[in-house]
């Protein structure tokens, strides 16, 4: 499988050159020349199967050739030890949960894959490879932990300052070892610029081995297709549903992103719902066809405050920019921080579960859409975050105490190491730069 960049004026490359490098030479992203489908009797065959079988299939068509397939096989066993339940509220409405990693965020099934093969790249490079990545939250803390021990890397991470869960920073700070936090004086936009800076920076990329953990890797990307390939095969064969409706809470469009990848590969989905928060670009993209990005607006769904969406071009890549044939696959919806709020109750109220914020967007976002399209399709939340890591926003909504589980209390008590920088690049460099000194 060959790899080239949105910008088009890269030379295309391997997934090892793609996953070492993150962002393509030209400020573009890295897509597969081609999306491998999947034929009815593969499916067939997939159904029923378990997640690591469905993860491995798609897996080594994206990978396969690069990375012996015993070992590739190793490495989905290692990324994903824990379960993805499906959980049925009412009948044909499901949330999919994608917190039982270590990190209790849907950011591990990612990162988890990306830091095992920039791990094996590495070795096989003999490089120090330094990963570089701007976060709302928790792809933070996920890319902490999974890049945790893994040789021949180390991790930069940069956040907003007083802009994450105080769990989320937590879990990013406290990490450790190879992995160094950064506090930007900014929001999240600002933490992407200065990271996409750094990758076009001649001077900073002869010195460094820089590649990054965002969604903008595409290696990233691929593995959060797996769990929409799984809950649709999954529905299917315990459910007898087909072609659920996917409401994805959406920030930066990756997770959003490897659902059409998954449904371009040809797995059961009918219908992908875009929930967003205030910052709506995407929305009103949607809706009107033009992509105007504005500042980031703060929101109770802190993951998803993106003003311009990275992924957004890689959506425009797959639709050849025609936001209608994008509309028909995706509806946007924005979801306001009252309606947000309204919706953590109801969900409570209705079926006793307790959702975090990203997820009761989504939830209210599917329940717009059946109103506004009269839907009667099976409807599969993400649920894409623990409520434990947004105590104040769900204690206050529900106003009750949360359990929080224990690998947070312990990360709690841990002291938190950052270093304090402000949105100028000449900062971001100049903490690069002293890393090797």
């Amino acid at each position: 499988m060959i790899y080239f960049s949105t910008n088009k004026t890269s030379t295309p490359v391997s997934i090892k050159k793609a996953t070492l490098e993150g962002l393509a030479p030209d400020g573009g992203l890295y897509v597969p020349s081609m999306v491998p489908e999947f034929s009815l009797p593969e499916l067939e065959l997939l159904e029923g199967g378990n997640f690591t079988s469905i993860a491995f299939a798609i897996a080594k068509k994206f990978v396969g050739g690069e990375i012996p397939l015993d070992h590739l096989g190793d490495i989905i066993d290692s990324c994903f030890p824990f379960e993805t339940p499906l959980v049925e509220l009412e009948k044909g409405t499901f949330i999919e949960e994608l917190f039982s990693g270590p990190t209790l965020a849907f950011k591990d099934y990612g990162a988890r894959f990306l830091a095992r093969l920039t791990g094996y790249f590495a070795s096989e490079e003999r490089k120090l490879i330094t990963v570089l990545v701007a976060t709302s939250g928790d792809t933070g803390s996920a890319v902490a932990y999974g890049f945790q021990g893994i040789p021949n890397t180390r991790v930069v991470l940069l956040y907003p300052s007083g802009k994450v869960s105080r769990l989320q920073e937590q879990q990013l700070t406290t990490a450790g070892g190879n992995v160094h936090a950064l506090e930007v004086l900014g929001d999240f936009d600002d933490c992407q610029r200065l990271v996409k800076q750094a990758f076009i920076d001649p001077e900073l990329r002869e010195q460094l081995t820089l590649t990054s953990a965002n969604s903008i890797n595409i290696s990233r990307l691929i593995p959060q297709s797996f769990y929409y390939a799984w809950a649709s095969l999954h529905l299917k064969a315990e459910h007898g549903m087909q072609n659920p409706v996917f409401s994805v809470p959406s920030g930066n469009y990756g997770n959003l992103t490897a659902g059409v990848l998954a449904m371009m590969m040809g797995f059961p989905i009918g219908h992908f719902i875009a929930a967003s928060n205030a910052n709506d670009s995407v929305t009103r993209y949607l809706d009107e066809g033009r992509y105007e990005p504005r500042p980031t607006i703060p929101t109770l769904s802190t993951a998803m405050d993106v003003g311009n969406p990275s992924n957004f071009a890689r959506l425009r890549h797959f639709y050849n920019s025609d936001y209608r044939a994008m509309g028909a696959d995706i509806t946007g919806i924005s979801v306001s921080d009252e309606a947000t709020t309204a919706a953590i109750r109801n969900i409570y109220g209705r079926y006793g579960y307790i959702a975090d914020p990203h997820t009761a967007v989504g939830f209210h976002a599917l329940e717009e859409y059946r109103k506004q399209s009269g839907s009667r399709s099976p409807g599969i939340v993400l649920s894409t975050a623990h409520p434990a890591k947004f105590l104040e926003v769900i204690e206050e909504a529900l106003e009750r105490e949360i359990e929080i589980p224990e690998r947070l209390r312990v990360v709690l008590e841990k002291e938190k190491k950052a270093d304090l920088i402000g949105t100028d690049y000449r900062e971001l460099a100049d903490f690069l730069k002293q890393l090797d000194r």
